[in-house]
């Protein structure tokens, strides 16, 4: 393991190497990973992402554009032969065409390289001719994500955790009493274990379904070509003490750590160990209108994603000797078009909050972090309507089944601590409070050319993410 581990490091440090030269004395690349928690919006993200990428006329807050300084953007083949490309022609259609719809979510990995000619700023810009800038784009499965916190965490440590987390779950009572009928050190049976895994994948799906988001191993909810595998066969089992040979407790460890060992990290290794720049998008208000314990819930989520990241600053002897390590983070609150302006900053607040412990431990490893609520593609209008005497900021748009609806959400406290310690003394409502949340289909959409999709707040996530190195 030590060994391995040790060849693994190597491998990415003369890896990086490579990078680090070709960089220097060619074209700079830019890495940037796009994930999230289920129904997020990484999709839309990158595909809007892209398109005012492509057509700025939306992106002045991108410092580069509103200097003049992009002479073209385009799109070529991704690097890496054997990641499928991200769909984005197809997807911008589904958004954008005559009957505008939700594109399919993220599966597997993808992967898409936008290229810019850029003139250079400062002292230098009348001296030097344009120069190539690579942005390679690389979306992931959120299911996938939290999978990565598993490799510093033993069979037993897994199954103890997780059993605890999920104890009081409805969603997990028929797993549950499987688990509590099986004796762990009895002598291992394969149809045994089979049904458990099953009934812990069910469960798995389950509980996304309802809105929880440590739903790990994230394979099992979209297995691939794994369904079925020993590798995919196993569950957490109330064990204690060491693991007898021949053992259900035995075999169930062992596919554990195949698990770690097949799928995860060879997925870290050959994503995560190359990314330089990371936007984590998630879903607040969604998490806010399901009450205290999802918040809670997410709020923990992001802790766990941020230790998978290896945050901290790219300087040119760590690329030589560890690899590339994660310079910026972004964590967006998406959606943000589901609340009048007005209620923006308290979004904002509300997110920089959520991610406050995971934030701290990424600044103080190096990595720059930021904040903030955004909305891809814009799908609603802004509106005042006065229901008994009281002025109400709402937003109107097109429902999923094609009728008009104007929405009032409810208004977010200014202090996001009153929903944070709601959230964390384990309250099961808001006091006194409730916070709808209605899904609009994207509007239909006429563009100017030059223009890209509407959006809110997309030019300064990306000035952020790209815009040093433009």
């Amino acid at each position: 393991m030590v060994i391995s581990s040790m060849a693994d490091s190597l491998v990415r440090g003369m890896e990086s190497v490579g990078d680090s030269v070709s960089e220097a004395l060619f074209e700079p690349v830019i890495r940037l990973g796009v994930t999230g928690l289920a129904r997020s919006g990484k999709t839309v993200f990158i595909t809007s992402l892209v398109a005012n990428l492509l057509d700025r006329g939306r992106m002045p807050g991108l410092v580069a554009q509103h200097e003049g300084r992009i002479n073209a953007a385009y799109l070529q083949p991704q690097p890496d032969d054997t990641v499928p490309r991200f769909d984005y022609e197809n997807h911008l259609a589904a958004l954008t065409g005559p009957n505008p719809h939700w594109p399919e979510s993220t599966r597997a990995v993808s992967e898409l390289r936008l290229s810019f000619k850029v003139r250079p700023a400062g002292l230098l810009s009348g001296l030097k001719g344009p120069r190539t800038v690579h942005l390679d784009i690389v979306d992931y499965p959120g299911e996938w994500l939290l999978d990565l916190a598993l490799l510093d965490k033993s069979y037993d440590d897994w199954s103890t955790e997780t059993l605890n987390r999920i104890t009081e779950r409805a969603e997990a009572q028929e797993f549950l009493a499987q688990a509590k009928a099986v004796a762990p050190e009895a002598k291992h049976d394969e149809p045994v274990a089979q049904s458990l895994a099953q009934a812990f994948s069910g469960y798995l799906n389950t509980a996304r379904d309802a809105g929880f988001y440590d739903c790990t191993p994230g394979r099992f909810l979209l297995p691939g070509d794994l369904a079925g595998s020993p590798v995919l066969t196993f569950a957490p089992l109330p064990v204690e003490g060491v693991a007898t040979r021949n053992s259900l407790h035995r075999e169930m460890a062992r596919r554990y750590e195949a698990y770690k060992l097949r799928v995860v990290k060879p997925f870290f290794r050959e994503h995560f160990a190359r990314i330089d720049r990371q936007v984590v998008l998630v879903d607040a208000l969604g998490a806010i209108h399901k009450g205290p314990k999802a918040v809670e819930d997410m709020r923990l989520a992001m802790g766990d994603i941020l230790s998978a990241f290896r945050p901290g600053r790219n300087a040119w002897l760590s690329q030589y000797l560890l690899g590339k390590r994660v310079e910026r983070i972004l964590f967006a609150a998406t959606k943000a078009d589901h609340l009048h302006h007005l209620q923006h900053p308290r979004l904002t607040s509300i997110m920089e909050a959520l991610t406050r412990d995971a934030r701290d431990r990424a600044s103080f490893a190096g990595a720059e972090t930021s904040a903030v609520s955004l909305a891809a593609l814009r799908a609603t209008t802004e509106e005042m309507r006065t229901h008994e005497g009281v002025p109400l900021a709402c937003v109107r748009g097109t429902l999923l089944d094609g009728k008009q609806a104007a929405f009032y959400p409810g208004e977010l406290p200014e202090d996001p601590a009153h929903l944070l310690g709601a959230a964390r003394s384990g309250a099961e409502s808001w006091l006194g409070e409730d916070y709808g949340f209605m899904s609009f289909a994207p509007a239909n959409l006429t563009l100017r050319s030059g223009d890209g999709p509407p959006h809110i707040r997309l030019d300064r996530a990306a000035q952020f993410l790209i815009g040093d190195r433009l």
